[in-house]
């Protein structure tokens, strides 16, 4: 049965009118005048979502358990934040090489430095013209001086692929890879990486999704996934043993480090998240999907890991 839809009547709460609301919910505020700040500056709609775990059951009755605190939320908001950081960082290395890798096997494989606008290498031609449209549009507003030279020097519409892909969008990258119609192409591509084309694709999504996360600063920390990532049938390099929920942040994180380790086999990964874990040590790791001893799964180990300098989230290391 449908549900009969009601007109929104709520009105504009100001940061004093929340902080009253909350206390008389239960939440503990030892300063309602910096909490006040904070919501003006973080945002009450934001922070909620770092509320809810503090709720009492039935959550809608929106009645905090006893001894929640305006400090608890802050806490679960600036673990989420430094998460981001560390995730955010890690999946610029996978993006780089991704983009590097397609790019070069098709060259490679067409023979043709404008494959990606040639029409006859993708096997949607709707999808084909989406993503062309898209490219037009990236180079139409692009200030970038290496696109400017090309339109000013060459007779050619579009740049070649390696120029291309440094303009694009992940998520159009990753399309374009999708719509490929050469087979032995993205075999080549999943191989780079010791995996299969149709996991690959998957935990490519994975990622994707991960990353806007990251950069439109949404919480991560115990979210639930909508898209259930493949296990793969086989992987080059070390994956996970034990069953693991793969709605969970965690397994997006085993992803994303299976990525790295390849990249970057001496990264410090590992070492970055069991510091950030340690950091805020009133974080359960179970509602991120965390197992018992993660850091025993073979994707997580690393020769010497505990004889190398562990650098703090934020740090660079290719």
């Amino acid at each position: 049965m449908k549900e009969t839809k009601i007109a929104f009547n709520k009105k504009y709460s100001t940061p004093i009118e929340l902080v009253k609301l909350l206390q008389s919910r239960g939440l503990l505020i030892t300063d309602a005048s910096i909490a006040a700040r904070h919501i003006q500056n973080i945002g009450y709609y934001r922070l909620s979502a770092y509320m809810y775990p503090l709720l009492r059951k039935p959550k809608n009755e929106h009645r905090y358990k006893e001894n929640a605190s305006f400090e608890q939320v802050l806490m679960l908001y600036r673990f989420d934040k430094q998460l981001r950081v560390l995730t955010f960082n890690e999946i610029e290395k996978i993006e780089v090489a991704v983009r590097s890798a397609i790019v070069g096997c098709g060259c490679e494989t067409t023979n043709d430095p404008f494959w990606m606008t040639n029409q006859d290498n993708f096997k949607d031609v709707s999808k084909f013209n989406h993503t062309l449209e898209l490219i037009e549009s990236e180079i139409n507003h692009s200030r970038e001086e290496f696109i400017l030279h090309f339109k000013q020097k060459y007779n050619e519409k579009y740049p070649p692929a390696w120029i291309l892909a440094e303009i694009l969008p992940f998520g159009v990258v990753t399309s374009i890879y999708s719509n490929l119609k050469n087979m032995r192409l993205k075999k080549n591509v999943a191989q780079r990486f010791g995996l299969q084309v149709s996991p690959f694709e998957s935990w490519l999504t994975i990622v994707t999704l991960t990353r806007n996360a990251c950069c439109h600063h949404a919480r991560v920390w115990n979210k639930r996934n909508t898209i259930r990532p493949m296990q793969p049938n086989r992987a080059k390099h070390p994956w996970i043993h034990n069953p693991i929920d793969p709605l969970r942040i965690f397994f997006d994180l085993c992803i994303i480090k299976y990525f790295v380790n390849v990249i970057s086999p001496d990264n410090d990964m590992t070492q970055k998240l069991k510091m950030l874990l340690s950091d805020f040590p009133n974080v359960d790791p179970a509602a991120m999907g965390f197992p018992h001893n993660w850091e025993e799964e073979p994707v997580w180990k690393q020769p010497n890991s505990d004889t190398r300098r562990c650098k703090r989230v934020g740090d660079t290391q290719l």
